[in-house]
């Protein structure tokens, strides 16, 4: 039985909703997408929440709003994946990394003290709540206002995560989230959300979402709009569809049900999987409700005779498809050409990357998928464990 990464959960209340919008002649960003603002906004508590083609987009806006300039300063995890620095660089402006916690693979609050601390010109921190669990967001925001900067949050993994009761999206000055395809919801393959209590940073990042055309300039082609608006700002095209805000309506009311399946998946893999001497599993910590986006294992390398390469390898073999999240960013080229980066700058992600196997894991996975995922490892565990 071949059993896939993800597989979308695409329900006929999707559909039709999809094709209502099509048949209705607005199909560009438009009602639907107000209205999927508006219940976003509602269902993680936040005053508002601004909808954009991707978490990327997100994340460039949030620093757009807090008003990032050249040659400042902004601290990431290491630990992450590349969008969440890289929108750093589209200000010419600095990624300074701290290593991750090495229970939750988050970024590690002590660190993250100590680099805030030393940093010149900071400007703000995002914190990425790695696979769906959220950061230690109290010793976020305790080092946040020690040093007087604002929280962006990177929560591409975590709807509907929570942290000693309070929802994510509520949690920072500006929290992003991502629709993408094998995300806790989808906009139909591509979006992303934004949601903050300021009305400044709102405003702003509405503007620049579209063009920086005056605010509400959306409605220019409605019977309320008006064809005339104004170029406040440079701005860019990340405004999202009418089409993938109806998908994620319909996505969004059915919130807790998949987030229900996550977790009964993510139960089942570590009452199995906890029986294997040859694994670290993941964990969720007292007073946080992980969303379960990942389900990333770490392989005890000691305790095997081959490397996580063949492990993927031979999992693929016997139909499964697994992946992995991710090599830190201070190892890749670019940083390490840009900033001096290099191995040994950041043990705890250095130690863990190399051991990381995120299995399938998605609403609508099957009892007998799921089955064989364990199977497979089991089978492997005897083959080449030692």
């Amino acid at each position: 039985m071949a059993v896939p990464f993800f597989r979308p959960s695409v329900t006929q209340a999707e559909i039709d909703e999809v094709v209502a919008c099509m048949k209705s002649g607005w199909l560009t960003t438009g009602p639907r997408t107000k209205e999927f603002e508006t219940q976003f906004a509602r269902r993680v508590g936040a005053k508002h929440a601004v909808a954009l083609n991707s978490c990327t987009a997100a994340l460039h806006l949030a620093l757009d709003a807090i008003g990032l300039k050249r040659g400042e300063n902004v601290i990431v995890p290491a630990m992450t994946f590349a969008a969440t620095a890289e929108v750093v660089r589209y200000f010419d402006a600095n990624p300074v990394m701290v290593d991750c916690e090495p229970r939750t693979l988050c970024i590690d609050p002590e660190k993250l003290r100590e680099t805030a601390q030393k940093t010149p010109h900071l400007r703000a921190l995002i914190p990425m709540h790695y696979g769906g669990q959220m950061v230690d967001v109290d010793a976020v925001q305790a080092i946040a206002k020690e040093v007087g900067v604002p929280v962006v949050e990177d929560a591409a993994h975590t709807l509907p995560a929570t942290y000693k009761g309070r929802q994510v999206g509520t949690t920072a000055d500006i929290s992003c989230f991502s629709f993408y395809a094998n995300k806790c919801i989808t906009t139909g393959g591509e979006g992303g959300m934004a949601t903050t209590d300021s009305d400044e940073y709102a405003d702003r990042m509405r503007v620049m979402s579209l063009h920086g055309m005056s605010k509400d300039a959306w409605k220019r082609f409605t019977d309320k709009g008006s064809w005339y608006y104004e170029l406040v700002a440079p701005g860019f095209k990340y405004n999202l569809t009418d089409i993938a805000s109806g998908m994620g309506l319909r996505q969004l009311e059915r919130l807790d049900t998949l987030w229900a399946e996550r977790r009964a998946l993510a139960r089942r893999y570590s009452e199995e999987l906890s029986k294997l001497p040859g694994l670290e599993l993941p964990v969720e910590l007292p007073e946080r409700e992980h969303s379960w986006h990942l389900y990333a294992i770490r392989l005890k390398l000691d305790r095997w005779s081959i490397d996580r390469a063949r492990f993927i390898d031979e999992l693929k073999a016997r139909g499964i498809t697994a992946s992995v999240h991710w090599m830190p960013l201070h190892l890749h080229p670019y940083y390490r050409k840009t900033f001096n980066t290099g191995p040994g700058m950041f043990p705890v992600a250095e130690e863990v990357w190399p051991r990381l196997v995120s299995l399938p894991l998605f609403p609508g996975m099957t009892e007998a998928e799921q089955g064989e995922v364990i199977g497979a490892i089991s089978e492997l565990a005897r083959l080449h464990g030692r």
